[in-house]
C-alpha cells in the first residue's frame, strides 16, 4: 500500500501599498527617534492567496472622517486597489485584522462576502470594557458596531489566543501590546515562512535595532514579538515584513503598480 506524504501549504503573499502619509514624524514608529526626522509612511494591507482562498491581512480604511483627518496622498480604495491583482472585493474570502486601528481595520466591511478574523480579547474589549471611563480608545465606535453586526450574521470568527492556526499552514501569534490583543500572522510560502508583522514592527529600523514601536502599551512585549517573528522567519529576516515601510515596495519584486510579490 503506497503512503503518500501530505503536501504542505504554499500561500503567495503580496503587500499592496494604498495611501500615503505624507511627513509624517519617525518618532511616532520608533522609540525615542529624533523628532526632527520626517518620513513618508506607506499605507498598506496584504494579500494571502492559496488553498481555494484569498485572504485580505488588514483592510485599510475609507471613510471621511479619516480622509480629511490625515489626508493622504496616492489614496486608492482598498476595495479598489486589489483589481491591481485582477481581483474583485467580492473574491475576498476572508479578512484577518491584525488590531483595532481605523488603517487596519476601517475596510472591514468593503468585501461583501469575506469572513473577518480578529482576536477573541481584541473585539471584547473594544466593544466593551476600553469605553468605560475613558475620554478615548484606540477604537472607531462605526467600526466597532459594524464589527457587532457582522458578528450577530455569523460572519466573524473569534480567534482564541495566540499561535493558532486559522487555516493550514497560516497562523496567528498575540502581538506586542500595540493595542489591548493585537495580531501578526506566519504563513508557509515556497521561498520559506513569511511572517505578516503589521504594526508589531512599523520600519524596517524596529526590526534591525531591536528598537520597540513608539505606540505600544508594554515596550518588553513589543521586543519580545520581534525577537519571536524573526525566529518564526527560520533565520531569513527578509521575510519579516514591517507595516509600514515604503522599503517593502523596494526589497521585493513589483508585480503591479504598487504592489510587491513577498519571497
Amino acid at each position: 500500500m503506497a503512503v503518500f506524504a501530505q503536501t504542505k501549504p504554499a500561500y503567495e503573499v503580496f503587500a499592496v501599498r494604498y495611501a500615503t502619509l505624507k511627513d509624517f514624524p519617525v518618532s511616532g514608529l520608533v522609540r525615542g527617534a529624533d523628532r526632527a526626522r520626517r518620513m513618508d509612511v506607506a499605507a498598506m494591507f496584504w494579500v494571502i492567496k492559496g488553498e481555494g482562498r484569498t485572504i485580505l491581512f488588514d483592510a485599510g480604511f475609507y471613510r471621511e472622517q479619516f480622509m480629511k483627518q490625515w489626508h493622504p496622498a496616492d489614496y486608492e480604495k482598498p476595495s479598489l486597489a486589489i483589481n491591481r491583482l485582477g481581483l474583485k472585493p467580492e473574491d475576498v474570502t476572508d479578512v484577518v485584522i491584525s488590531h483595532i486601528h481605523w488603517d487596519h481595520a476601517d475596510g472591514f466591511d468593503l468585501f461583501p462576502k469575506a469572513k473577518i478574523w480578529i482576536q477573541k480579547e481584541e473585539l471584547e474589549y473594544y466593544a466593551g470594557e476600553a469605553w468605560q471611563g475613558h475620554a478615548r480608545t484606540a477604537a472607531d465606535p462605526e467600526v466597532i458596531l459594524g464589527l457587532v453586526k457582522l458578528n450577530t450574521e455569523g460572519r466573524v470568527n473569534l480567534v482564541h489566543g495566540d499561535a493558532q492556526e486559522i487555516f493550514p499552514g497560516i497562523t496567528a501569534y498575540i502581538g506586542g501590546k500595540h493595542t489591548w490583543q493585537s495580531q501578526y500572522l506566519s504563513i508557509d510560502t515556497a521561498a520559506g515562512v513569511v511572517v505578516l508583522a503589521s504594526d508589531n514592527a512599523y520600519l524596517y529600523e524596529n526590526l534591525d535595532k531591536r528598537i520597540a514601536i513608539a505606540q505600544t502599551l508594554d515596550v518588553e512585549s513589543n521586543l519580545r514579538a520581534q525577537d519571536r517573528m524573526k525566529q518564526l522567519a527560520a533565520g531569513n529576516p527578509k521575510l519579516v515584513v514591517p507595516g509600514h515601510d515604503p522599503a517593502v515596495m523596494t526589497r521585493f519584486t513589483q508585480v503591479a503598480p504598487g504592489v510587491v510579490r513577498i519571497r
